[in-house]
């Protein structure tokens, strides 16, 4: 089943299992239901029994000295009482609310428009060029990979599944190839993919503990507060720790995404230990009952010791007060720093267990691939994409919407086939 049609089962249904609940509807439909037995008694109409009520509950009122309230509030109460109209329509503007699977594609979409602008139009240029499939449209499809940044090592892997879809479909021409790349793609991604790109949040109220860990200059601020934002829209309560005491302005900067976003900030003064920033942070979001606990690092490490020294005695502050604490440590890395950005996951792997990666400025690089590079290359998971500027562009990664991001101009026709 090729990529778009488990794309379209997956946010709206198979037309199988549409079909199956339709007749299962039908079957319902037409059952027969027995007839109830008549039983010869007086019936009261509706209208007399209300008139009885309503009788009972004025005289009870007027009996009573201190009774001035109408019966209605006498009978329900000083608080309005609302219908079901007024129940469902207040459902239906949550829901409303709440954002579409569509959507969030689309959101996608739009924060992949560089990449997809540079890289899927010069593949329709090659797909226009080449009328079918040979060993010279697979040499230009694989400098374009390279040149989207999406790593020499995955290329080499995407080129030979390529190579083997299209010896055993016996494929000719280029027609359709997009969907066959577009579906390696996602496979190649999720493939070994050990847990999720959910977050590890604790259960049965335990605070859950978040250390964002990246260099000065890549949003890692930022994220937080969208993070924040993000968690508290989900009903947590949540609270920010200014660890990053060292660059001038980052516990202001911190302090006005809390306020923003309406959450408490735990600092000390700049220049602090952010051990000690840990500490009292970790304290107060359990005397408080909160959450979720997002910590901010510092990003100015001059070498690999003073990182690794750095992060190991924050991490052993945490732990010590919370077991087998911190449960994440998020990775921010700049989308548009290419290959730089590997090389950053790298350094911090070795100096700390990442446990994921958030990718920031995603939608302002024409070099998207870099996803499936650091997915592909350090077996690394990316949780979160920074798709725009708004609060809620900070979305959870999806393979499938991302690799249809990309393809997306290429890719309309034939999700409006499946539609129709």
């Amino acid at each position: 089943m090729s990529f778009f049609k488990r794309l379209k089962e997956k946010l709206v249904g198979s037309n199988e299992e549409q079909k199956v609940e339709q007749a299962e509807l039908g079957e319902q439909q037409v059952v027969e239901l027995p007839q109830p037995e008549v039983i010869e008694e007086t019936v009261i109409p509706v209208q007399e029994v209300e008139k009885e009520i309503e009788q009972a509950a004025r005289e009870e009122v007027e009996a009573s000295s201190t009774a001035i309230e109408p019966v209605e509030e006498v009978l329900f109460g000083n608080e309005p009482v609302e219908t079901v109209e007024e129940i469902v329509e207040e459902q239906v503007e949550e829901e409303s609310k709440k954002p579409s699977a569509w959507s969030i594609t689309q959101k996608f979409k739009a924060g992949l428009e560089k990449t997809r602008n540079s890289f899927t139009s010069k593949v329709n240029d090659l797909v226009a060029r080449y009328r079918k499939v040979d060993e010279d449209f697979f040499e230009e499809l694989e400098e374009l990979l390279l040149q989207a940044d999406v790593g020499f090592e995955t290329v080499m892997d995407l080129m030979d599944k390529l190579r083997y879809e299209v010896q055993r479909q016996n494929i000719k021409d280029t027609n359709g190839i997009q969907a066959i790349i577009s579906e390696k793609l996602v496979e190649i991604y999720e493939s070994g993919e050990e847990n999720l790109t959910g977050l590890n949040m604790q259960q049965n109220g335990d605070l859950t503990v978040i250390l964002f860990v990246g260099v000065n200059g890549v949003g890692k601020t930022t994220t937080i507060g969208k993070l924040a934002h993000r968690l508290k829209s989900e009903g947590k309560s949540v609270m920010l720790a200014a660890g990053d005491t060292f660059r001038a302005g980052a516990i202001d900067q911190l302090q006005v995404w809390g306020e923003r976003v309406g959450v408490e900030v735990i600092a000390q003064s700049e220049g602090s230990d952010p051990a000690a920033v840990m500490y009292d942070a970790v304290r107060a979001a359990k005397n408080r009952g909160v959450d979720v606990l997002i910590c901010d690092t510092a990003g100015r490490l001059q070498n690999k010791v003073n990182l690794m020294n750095e992060l190991e005695k924050v991490h052993r502050v945490i732990s010590r007060e919370i077991p087998n604490a911190p449960h994440e440590v998020l990775l921010a890395l700049d989308a548009t720093t290419g290959q730089n950005a590997l090389v950053q996951a790298q350094m911090f792997k070795e100096a700390t267990n990442v446990t994921g990666i958030v990718l920031t400025k995603l939608d302002g690089t024409a070099k998207g691939g870099i996803v499936l590079a650091i997915r592909n290359k350090l077996h690394i998971p990316v949780k979160f994409v920074g798709l725009g500027e708004k609060m809620d562009d900070l979305q959870p990664f999806d393979a499938e919407r991302y690799v249809y991001g990309l393809f997306a101009d290429g890719l309309e026709k034939e999700l409006k086939e499946i539609e129709d």
